[in-house]
């Protein structure tokens, strides 16, 4: 065996390093700000906040505890103070840049926390690589406000990576748009008309409302509301109700719903309740020159006309009525397959004159 000086030895034992080098090492202390490494060589790397993380005013001490091993990269031998600058954002962009340029390439699905909103969409991180989803690509509806999305986890894909320019966009909306038409697929080989359904409402109109069934939103249009009358869908329903509807009809991909269940039907006893000569009281629900509508019960209207009002001649009905009054009338006519009811109150004047004759009648003999 050929002897060996202590000075080649120690030169041995002691490896060498170079800008640019990725090495090794165990943590053997931990600050708030920095994180100090022993990596085999003569001096401790140094790995400051700023080189750990692009999150600001991070805590060092809640991520890494002495005793960690970690991987870094040499950003500068000596830095003045005989130690080691270490990078770890760095090597950890580095390998998200290659993460990414994989997931490109294979159409990978990633998950990540949104860092930051800015005003044309949102910014994620990857392994220290910052990706950039477009407003139009957050998702497959138009969103005003994305503050909503903040420190939310998030799933994408991207759809162009270029780190030379900085540019890695990632796209949210065609994996919604994607999962959509499966669910949509799959909710329209279970359902059939008649089906009765529970959705949650998505959005109300002026015309109805929007029902999200899961998978596709079916509209239940204002004169499917009720059996009765329904003056304006937004005083019935707000975003997030859930709703028991059923199917009205299915057109391609247009689904009607409706809430006015067939056992619910009032006009189902109507023959026994509006029988011809029962007395019945109801409201005003509108007016015409010829008449007024009677509302019975709901979804069941009734012609009061003009002549039959009073005993009096009167020229339209808004001279002695008005909306929203509650009357007394005699059903005179009920026509069951047309749904027409008409009323008298001047039936009634004449019944309580005939009757105040025979009781004077009664009187005189």
């Amino acid at each position: 065996m050929s002897e060996v000086s202590f000075e080649q030895m120690l030169e041995e034992s002691i490896k060498t390093i170079r800008n640019g080098e990725v090495v090794e090492g165990t943590v053997i202390d931990v600050k708030p700000d920095e994180i100090v490494l022993n990596i085999g060589y003569k001096s401790d790397g140094i790995i400051t906040r700023n080189e750990y993380t692009n999150e600001p005013n991070v805590d060092l001490t809640t991520v890494v505890s002495a005793g960690d091993t970690m991987e870094a990269k040499v950003i500068k031998v000596n830095d003045g103070e005989g130690q080691v600058l270490l990078s770890y954002k760095r090597l950890a962009a580095e390998k998200g840049n290659k993460k990414l340029e994989e997931a490109f390439e294979n159409q990978t699905v990633l998950t990540a926390k949104v860092a930051q909103v800015l005003g044309g969409g949102l910014s994620v991180v990857v392994d220290e690589t910052r990706v950039f989803i477009p407003a139009s690509l957050v998702s497959d509806t138009y969103e005003k406000d994305l503050s909503k999305y903040k420190d939310q986890e998030i799933e994408f894909v991207i759809t162009e990576f270029n780190p030379r320019r900085r540019r890695i966009i990632g796209d949210r909306k065609q994996l919604l748009v994607a999962k959509k038409a499966e669910l949509q697929k799959e909710l329209f080989a279970r359902i059939h008309v008649g089906d009765v359904v529970e959705g949650t409402v998505k959005n109300v109109t002026d015309f109805g409302a929007f029902i999200d069934l899961g998978g596709a939103d079916g509209l239940l249009h204002i004169s499917e509301m009720s059996w009765g009358r329904v003056e304006s869908p937004k005083k019935v329903f707000k975003v997030g109700d859930v709703v028991k509807v059923f199917i009205k009809d299915i057109n391609d991909t247009k689904i009607a719903l409706s809430m006015k269940f067939p056992e619910e039907n009032p006009w189902n006893d109507a023959a026994s309740k509006f029988a011809v000569g029962t007395v019945v009281k109801g409201k005003v629900a509108r007016m015409t020159d010829f008449g007024a509508f009677v509302e019975l019960a709901p979804g069941v209207d009734a012609l009061l006309h003009v002549s039959q009002i009073a005993k009096e001649h009167i020229e339209k009905p808004s001279d002695v009525l008005s909306v929203g009054q509650e009357i007394e009338a005699q059903i005179v006519d009920f026509n069951e397959e047309e749904k027409k009811i008409s009323l008298s109150m001047k039936a009634l004047l004449n019944a309580d004159e005939e009757t105040e004759t025979a009781a004077e009648d009664t009187v005189e003999e």
